[in-house]
């Protein structure tokens, strides 16, 4: 099946809610373990779409116990390309990863919101292209795909780090 067709399959589910996981404060930027890199951004596009209409958990990350926002972006970096990030949204806002301006997204970016108000993130999901990212949002729903362009969203937007940058991806 063509990846436009996946795509538009997958854009039908866009449901507003967050993910609200709460971490203490980082205390410096944070580096992750890329030693044994084994994908790319395709990679990791292609296992955040296909775990759409998986369960939320808090706390969750397995495709098999759910995830929470945290936990879904942790397992697709770890299974689809051998990258482990840290496991929250405060951790991984702190990554010590390029931060990407909302018109230079590229597919696998990690994006960020601030969903309990304020500027404080509380919330992240994977930016697959064409406006769209995979998350995981809370409590009653399931994996899915959601517009940067909805108001919800442009409202809360933070800020967005790029994961898969050679330097990065290979000198962590």
């Amino acid at each position: 099946m063509p990846v436009t067709t996946r795509l538009a399959l997958l854009l039908l589910a866009a449901l507003l809610t967050a993910c609200a996981g709460r971490a203490p404060t980082p205390q410096a930027s944070i580096p992750f373990s890329a030693t044994n890199v084994h994908g790319n951004a395709e990679d990791v596009l292609f296992r955040a779409l296909g775990l759409v209409g998986t369960p939320y958990r808090y706390g969750g990350n397995t495709p098999a116990g759910g995830f929470d926002c945290s936990g879904l972006i942790g397992y697709v970096y770890r299974d689809a390309a051998g990258i482990g990030l840290p496991r929250t949204t405060r951790e991984l806002i702190a990554l010590r990863a390029p931060n990407v301006g909302r018109n230079a997204l590229q597919s696998g970016d990690l994006v960020f919101f601030a969903t309990s108000g304020g500027r404080t993130v509380s919330h992240a999901g994977i930016y697959v292209g064409n406006g769209r990212f995979v998350h995981a949002p809370s409590s009653g729903g399931t994996v899915r795909l959601d517009s940067l362009s909805n108001n919800y969203w442009q409202r809360t937007y933070l800020d967005a780090k790029r994961v898969f940058n050679g330097e990065l991806a290979h000198n962590p």
